[in-house]
């Protein structure tokens, strides 16, 4: 059988280098917009779950409207705890925008004061906001619920992009080939033919092209989540010389979620090739004569 294949697909074939490039290309696309999607979800569910039934107020006034406004929030229903925060607490939050150094002394800064709320509870912002209006305590309010909310929108619509990219990489993949399939067929059609006419069975025929193409393709699809790992830990990299900069974005973590990303490239893209030469050769074969 191998000796049949050899002067049907020679080792050597310039359309199947530039279909490796391609189907590499590809895969390597596909298995780093996989692993964005999986960070972007992960970095999400991390924002969402620090911030959940969390409340932070913006007191502008003395050390006694603070204190008040500590009082009322404490005993508003849904709220588990609350305290004011001093100025290097607040100034730690501020790190991330403002460096390491801070603000001179002489600029003042609102008092902030970090409230928790009970498990289930609702509304527990409104009421607070209402406590303190009642009270005339120059005051704001920020619930993180709507924060969140918006976080885990955003990243769900990565998600589906990422998603979306995925399967038309994978999509564009299996027709490119099922393209180069045919015109390799196509160049060999006098000895398809002939061997058509002289018995062999079309599993026989299409069998060789599938077996060449599902190692283009296994081989193009290990290589390209190879490259796509190398993008991924120079970004890991990156990420971590930042020295905590770059909290809000969507960082990797070469996990093994991630892992299951990478080693599926390979099989996919193997999987395509052989069921697109499959096809391709199948329709082709049932039109000779």
């Amino acid at each position: 059988m191998s000796r049949s294949g050899a002067p049907l697909l020679p080792r050597e074939d310039a359309r199947e280098a530039a279909l490796f490039f391609v189907v590499c290309a590809l895969c390597f696309l596909a298995a780093f917009s996989g692993l964005v999607a999986r960070a972007s979800y992960a970095a999400a569910g991390a924002w969402t779950s620090e911030v959940t039934g969390q409340i932070t107020i913006r007191v502008r006034g003395g050390e006694a409207d603070v204190a008040r406004a500590v009082a009322i929030t404490t005993g508003t229903a849904g709220i588990a705890a609350a305290r004011a925060l001093d100025r290097a607490e607040s100034e730690e939050l501020l790190k991330p925008w403002l460096g390491p150094d801070g603000l001179p002394e002489d600029i003042l800064l609102p008092t902030l004061i970090a409230a928790e709320a009970a498990p289930g509870s609702t509304g527990t912002a409104a009421r607070v906001s209402e406590a303190l209006a009642q009270a005339k305590i120059d005051a704001t309010v920020d619930d993180h619920v709507t924060w969140s909310a918006d976080a885990r929108r955003a990243t769900d619509t990565i998600g589906v992009v990422a998603l979306s990219a995925v399967i038309l990489l994978g999509a564009t993949g299996v027709a490119v080939i099922a393209f180069a399939t045919h015109a390799t067929l196509l160049a060999r059609k006098d000895i398809v033919e002939l061997l058509h006419l002289t018995g062999a069975k079309d599993s026989f025929i299409s069998g060789l092209f599938e077996r060449r193409f599902l190692m283009l393709g296994v081989q193009a699809g290990a290589l390209g989540a190879l490259l796509a790992f190398g993008a991924a830990a120079f970004a890991l990299f990156a990420a971590r010389q930042a020295e905590g900069q770059a909290w809000l974005l969507p960082q990797l973590s070469l996990s093994l979620a991630d892992g299951l990303i990478l080693g599926l490239a390979p099989l996919v893209a193997g999987a395509a090739s052989m069921v697109a030469a499959k096809v391709t050769v199948m329709r082709s074969l049932s039109d000779m004569v």
